[in-house]
C-alpha cells in the first residue's frame, strides 16, 4: 500500500495537500482524500480540478495524484522517481527502475532518456502527462533480476544493477532506439560494471542469447577485459549461432566464432 500521512487535521484539500508535502509525501489517492476530508465524490472532483488548474496537483492514474511543489510549477510535473514507489504500491505491482532510466541513475547519462523506464510483472498502460512519460516493460523472470537500492528525494527505489541493466538493454534494444543507442549507453555503463557480477547476472537471467549479443557489443566498445569470463561461459555452453539483430536476416552475414553470432548489421556508438 502507498504510504499514509501521520495526521490529518486539515478539512480542505489545499491545506491537506500542503500538510502531506510537509511530511515528504508527494502523492495522494482519491479514496484517501475523500475519507479523510469527508468529501462527497462531486466535492472532491471540484476541489481537485481547482488545484489541477493551478498546477498544484496532477492526476497520474485514475485515483492517483501527485503534488507539484513550487519549484516544479512551471513544468507542472514531478520527477517520476519521486513518486514511482507509491504509484506501484497503489497499482499493487512489484517493480524496479530499469533500462535507460537505470543506466542514467548509474551514471550513464550521455543520452538522457525521454521516458522513465519501469520493469514489472504484468503489462501496464504508459503514463503520458505534460512533460512526463513513464513506460512499463514486463518480463516473466522478473525476480531473477539483481537490483540495488538507490536514494532519491523521497526515499529509496529499487534499480536494476549495472550488470542486469546491461542485459535488459540488450533484451529490449528495439524498444529503446536500437543497437546503436544501446551500445552508446553500454560504453558509459561499463565504467560501473563488474565482471564477476556480470556472470552472476547472466546466470540468474538464464538468457544466453542476450549474453552473446552483450559480449560482442561490449568488446566492440572497447571493454574486452570486462567480458573475458563471459566469453568463457559462452564457449562452455556452446549455444547455437544467433543473429546480432534479431529483426534482420542473417544472409551474407559475417560469422563471429567467439560470441557465436551472425553479425548481420553495422553497429556504432556515439562515444
Amino acid at each position: 500500500m502507498p504510504r499514509k500521512a501521520k495526521t490529518a487535521t486539515s478539512r480542505d484539500l489545499p491545506s491537506w495537500v500542503d500538510s502531506r508535502q510537509e511530511q515528504g509525501l508527494y502523492f495522494f489517492t482519491r479514496e484517501e482524500a475523500i475519507a479523510t476530508l469527508q468529501f462527497t465524490e462531486e466535492a472532491f472532483k471540484k476541489a481537485a480540478a481547482r488545484l489541477a488548474k493551478k498546477n498544484r496537483i496532477l492526476r497520474i492514474r485514475s485515483g492517483f495524484f501527485v503534488l507539484i511543489p513550487l519549484e516544479y510549477r512551471t513544468t507542472g510535473v514531478l520527477p517520476a522517481e519521486w513518486f514511482i514507489a507509491d504509484l506501484m504500491a497503489y497499482l499493487e505491482q512489484p517493480y524496479y527502475v530499469g533500462l535507460l532510466s537505470a543506466a542514467s541513475l548509474h551514471g550513464a547519462a550521455h543520452q538522457q532518456p525521454q521516458q522513465f523506464h519501469v520493469v514489472t510483472t504484468t503489462p501496464q498502460r504508459e503514463v503520458r502527462k505534460k512533460g512526463l512519460a513513464i513506460r512499463f516493460f514486463f518480463k516473466t523472470n522478473f525476480n531473477a533480476t539483481p537490483v540495488t537500492q538507490i536514494k532519491v528525494q523521497t526515499g529509496h527505489i529499487p534499480v536494476s544493477s549495472p550488470e542486469a541493466t546491461a542485459i535488459d538493454l540488450i533484451r529490449y534494444a528495439r524498444s529503446i532506439g536500437g543497437l546503436d543507442r544501446t551500445m552508446t549507453v553500454l560504453q558509459e555503463l561499463a565504467e560501473t560494471m563488474n565482471a564477476a557480477k556480470l556472470i552472476d547476472a547472466v546466470k540468474a537471467e538464464g538468457n544466453l542469447v542476450c549474453a552473446q549479443r552483450l559480449g560482442w557489443l561490449m568488446e566492440k566498445g572497447g571493454h574486452s577485459a570486462l567480458v573475458e569470463e563471459l566469453a568463457k561461459l559462452i564457449a562452455g555452453h556452446n549455444p547455437p549461432f544467433t543473429r546480432l539483430d534479431p529483426s534482420l536476416p542473417a544472409r551474407d552475414a559475417e560469422k563471429n566464432i567467439r560470441w557465436r553470432l551472425w553479425i548481420n548489421t553495422d553497429v556504432e556508438g556515439d562515444l
